[in-house]
């Protein structure tokens, strides 16, 4: 609208100025300055639509903006939660690997303590007065009954007192060690006005071997005693052989309480309770 009717006021000056009289010079000057303005207000015009497209291109930015930052707050909310569930996971592995740390430091103590007993017992081993086995993770150390007792009695003979005696030194000699002594017997019922059953003679025995380490030395408190009777086997009952193989003294190698795993979960105590 602004451009037409310059351009109407323009066209009646060239009009007048063709009429025949002559222009005079504020006349001209008019004309000339009338034109210059609308050559400006053709360009603002041209400048004002070329910044209302940029606004409408600005404003299709923005939205867009707007739009990826509303997805980007959705994926941020769902990368912390799934950073949360990382961290959790991160911190149950941790525990789990601590754990088996634990438990194979444990076992490593445990390997290094029947290493270190094996290689102290190996003169008895090789002279045949002893067996070591392994049973149930646990080391055990195994003498025949008829070497240290006789038939139907718990009272150690002259040779097993030296046999006991020689154990008990390198008993001794491993630190921080508690040791279980272990009675057995074949499956024969006993008949025997001193002994109800094999239970009473398998326990009896081993009593006897447990006070006589203690007599020689070996502290109360890494010492027990228990008898099995025939409820342990190692070997046939149908044989003589085999029964002899059952009638035997264990010393056994207990575990130490931290290589015991933790189980106060389960009666909801603390560990330290």
């Amino acid at each position: 609208m602004t451009l037409r009717c310059t351009g109407l006021v323009l066209a009646a000056a060239l009009a007048y100025l063709a009429s025949g009289c002559g222009p005079s010079e504020t006349e001209r000057r008019a004309v000339a300055r009338v034109a210059e303005l609308e050559g400006q207000l053709h360009d603002s015009e041209e400048t004002r639509q070329g910044l209302e497209a940029h606004i409408a291109e600005l404003e299709a930015q923005n939205q867009t903006l707007a739009d990826r930052l509303a997805a980007l707050g959705q994926d941020v909310e769902g990368l912390r939660a799934e950073g949360t569930r990382l961290s959790s996971s991160l911190a149950d592995t941790q525990r789990a690997l601590d754990e088996l740390r634990a438990r194979e430091a444990a076992a490593s103590a445990r390997l290094a303590a029947f290493r270190q007993m094996l290689e102290r017992f190996r003169a008895m081993i090789d002279s045949g007065q002893l067996h070591v086995r392994v049973v149930r993770n646990r080391m055990v150390v195994e003498l025949p009954a008829n070497v240290l007792f006789d038939a139907g009695d718990d009272q150690l003979k002259p040779e097993g007192q030296t046999i006991i005696q020689n154990i008990g030194a390198i008993l001794q000699s491993i630190e921080g060690r508690q040791f279980q002594i272990a009675g057995h017997t074949d499956s024969t019922p006993i008949h025997s006005r001193r002994w109800a059953s094999n239970w009473e003679l398998s326990t009896a025995r081993a009593v006897s071997v447990a006070r006589f380490l203690i007599d020689n030395g070996m502290p109360p408190d890494r010492i027990s005693a228990a008898g099995y009777a025939d409820t342990q086997p190692v070997d046939t009952n149908d044989t003589d052989d085999g029964r002899a193989n059952n009638r035997r003294i264990e010393i056994v190698l207990l575990p130490n309480i931290d290589e015991l795993p933790d189980l106060s979960a389960l009666t909801g105590e603390s560990s330290g309770s």
